[in-house]
């Protein structure tokens, strides 16, 4: 997916930037569920990190279902939901 948002013109980056951004906030929403920590919004940096964001946002999520005691059930869902998600945004950038 990051090549393929790499590759995209700049006009249709920005078109689906907000798309990314709202993934990107649902993966740190869960992160910060699992850490029983307060969320916090993830900073628009913009269509040239936004995949940054969305790797290492990816990357947490799933450390969090893995290593966090307290996902015993949200481990089994979250996996499954993340790779629907990554699945359809990826349909969508052609």
């Amino acid at each position: 997916m990051v090549q393929r948002w790499q590759q995209l013109p700049l006009d249709r980056a920005q078109s689906y930037s907000g798309r990314v951004r709202a993934l990107v906030q649902s993966l740190a929403d869960r992160v910060a569920e699992v850490a029983g920590i307060p969320a916090s919004a993830v900073p628009d940096c913009g269509p040239a990190t936004v995949m940054d964001q969305l790797t290492v946002m990816v990357y947490d999520t799933c450390a969090a279902d893995v290593t966090s005691a307290r996902t015993s059930t949200l481990a089994r869902t979250s996996a499954p939901a993340l790779g629907q998600d990554l699945a359809s945004l990826r349909r969508e950038l052609g």
